[in-house]
This record gives structure tokens, C-alpha cells and sequence, in this order.
């Protein structure tokens, strides 16, 4: 999945000399974390997030810089002192997991998106990741998960996935991860939209007979498989 498809487009963007105080409004009014700054030409310089907001205001509970322009306080901050300079970004035609490590590994909640002339044309943030996320896993739509542990061998999860297909179960999605598990092994999770020829029950009891199934999820609850 690329970022274009869950980006958003046209995003709001401040200017460098747009006041801090602005900058809070506009994000509590607009229900947003990140916003891209950008220079008089319209290319970006940085993005200002909540946390840089709330870094620059002073906490209502100590004595802090008093919003005077007079004296230079508050009300004189402007973006540009705040903002990350040269921020992170991505393009449209990256992919959101790639786009979701970026913000892992740098524990940062959005990137700017930039085409290939470096004009803004998105922003793509941890909640995109989120939404998509949960389309891929097909957790949005009800069904149920089951979860297995597979030897890391060629082959394996194909025959999972034949004796699924040979009973008519209609799948949604199928995940693997090497977390969490010994090696050699592998978690493979596989979201069904219905049990096919099978009821759950029927369904676990055959499965668990040729798969270490080490769980299912029905409703929201994990239960165990003995």
C-alpha cells in the first residue's frame, strides 16, 4: 500500500512568521498533531508539533513568560524558533510500512509528504498508520483470528492455508511475525470472515489436530486452545 492512497492531501500548513499562540489555536481547533511549515516560496523549512507547542507555552501551574509584546515574551514566539528544522518526509509512491518504521524508529508522529519537484502535497501521521493498519488486518469487520505457530519452512503456511481453502473458509487476512517466538518458528495470524463448512468449535478441533493453533480471537477475547 503506498502513502498516496492514505495520506492527507492539501494539509493545513503554517508560515515561518505564524505566532505560536496561532499555531496552538489551530491545531486545538482542527483536532491535529503535526503541522508542515513552509517558506515564502511554499517549499518546506519544518514541522511544528504539539509537543513543540507545549515545550514553548509555560505550564499554567508555575510562574512562566507572560504573553507580552511588549516585552518580547509569548506572543513574540514564532514558529520558526520552535520548529524541527528539515524535518523527515516521505513521498507518495512510498509504502506505509515503510513510512511506519520511519516513525518508529525516530518516535515521531507524522512525516510531510513532498513530490518529486519537493512541493508539499501531504502529510501522512501515526494515525493514518493506525487506519491502515486496521484495514490490512481486517479488524474493522467482524470475523475471527486465530493464531499459530508454524515452522519457519517453506511450505508451511501453504498448507495451512490449502486445508483452510478446502473447507471453504473465507479469509481476510494473513499476517506473520518473528517476534516473540523461538527460532525456527514463526506466528502466523489469519483473520476469517466465516467458518465455512465448520462451526468454531469444529473448526478449532480440526485445526488444533494438525496446527499448533496457540489461540482464537471471537468477540475481542483471546481464548486459549488446550
Amino acid at each position: 500500500m503506498l502513502v498516496k492512497d492514505w495520506m492527507t492531501s492539501k494539509p493545513i500548513n503554517l508560515g515561518e512568521e505564524t505566532t505560536v499562540i496561532d499555531a496552538a489555536e489551530i491545531m486545538f481547533k482542527s483536532n491535529i498533531r503535526q503541522l508542515p511549515v513552509i517558506d515564502e516560496q511554499g517549499k518546506l523549512v519544518g514541522i511544528v508539533s504539539d509537543r513543540d507547542i507545549r515545550d514553548a507555552l509555560p505550564s499554567k501551574y508555575l510562574p512562566g513568560d507572560l504573553p507580552s509584546e511588549d516585552t518580547g515574551g509569548l506572543l513574540a514566539l514564532k514558529v520558526k524558533d520552535i520548529m524541527t528544522i528539515d524535518p523527515i518526509v516521505t513521498h507518495p509512491d512510498e509504502t506505509v510500512e515503510n513510512v511506519a518504521y520511519i516513525l518508529q524508529k525516530n518516535k515521531i508522529g507524522g512525516l510531510p509528504v513532498l513530490d518529486e519537484d519537493n512541493n508539499l502535497v501531504g502529510i501522512i501521521t501515526e494515525v493514518d498508520v493506525f487506519r491502515y493498519l486496521c484495514a490490512v488486518t481486517g479488524i474493522s469487520f467482524p470475523g475471527i483470528q486465530l493464531i499459530f505457530k508454524l515452522p519457519d519452512t517453506p511450505g508451511a503456511a501453504i498448507d495451512l492455508l490449502k486445508d483452510l481453502k478446502g473447507a471453504k473458509i473465507r479469509l481476510t487476512s494473513v499476517l506473520t511475525s518473528y517476534e516473540n517466538v523461538e527460532e525456527g518458528f514463526r506466528k502466523v495470524s489469519i483473520h476469517i470472515k466465516s467458518t465455512g463448512t465448520h462451526s468454531l468449535e469444529s473448526l478449532v478441533e480440526y485445526l488444533k489436530e494438525k496446527y499448533d493453533l496457540l489461540y482464537y480471537v471471537n468477540d475481542g477475547k483471546a481464548i486459549a486452545v488446550k
